[in-house]
């Protein structure tokens, strides 16, 4: 009896332990506002120019993926408005204001990443 529950034991914490792995080399670095002009001021290869595109790219789906939660909670909030005795900002205009930014925020991030992109195909 006892060597099953230790072999269960040992199969969740094998389990555990290659989950744990793997959430940590999928998650994308974040750098500070002074890392990442330090790093853009210092890139000159096409590898450097890479890594900064594809660190862009990885904010872009953030902010995309936030945007889309965004989205569902303004189309629910959408659903229960008021009349026009509702006092400003209501809930579901705060919700649009969210989404706007989170979608502006990935645009930017997009222009950022096919900046860097292009500079990397013109360095090889």
């Amino acid at each position: 009896m006892n060597s099953k529950i230790y072999v269960a034991c040992m199969a969740i914490a094998l389990a555990a332990g290659s989950v744990a792995a793997r959430a940590e080399s999928s998650t994308p670095v974040k750098y500070s506002h002074s890392e990442l002009k330090q790093m853009e001021q210092e890139a000159h290869s096409a590898q450097q120019y890479q890594a900064l595109a594809s660190y862009f790219r990885s904010r872009q789906q953030d902010f995309e993926q936030q945007a889309q939660v965004e989205k569902a909670e303004w189309e629910q909030l959408g659903q229960n408005v008021a009349g026009s005795a509702a006092k400003y900002p209501r809930p579901v205009d705060a919700a649009k204001n969210r989404y706007d930014y989170l979608a502006s925020e990935a645009q930017q991030m997009s222009q950022q990443a096919a900046h860097y992109e292009s500079l990397a195909a013109n360095t090889k």
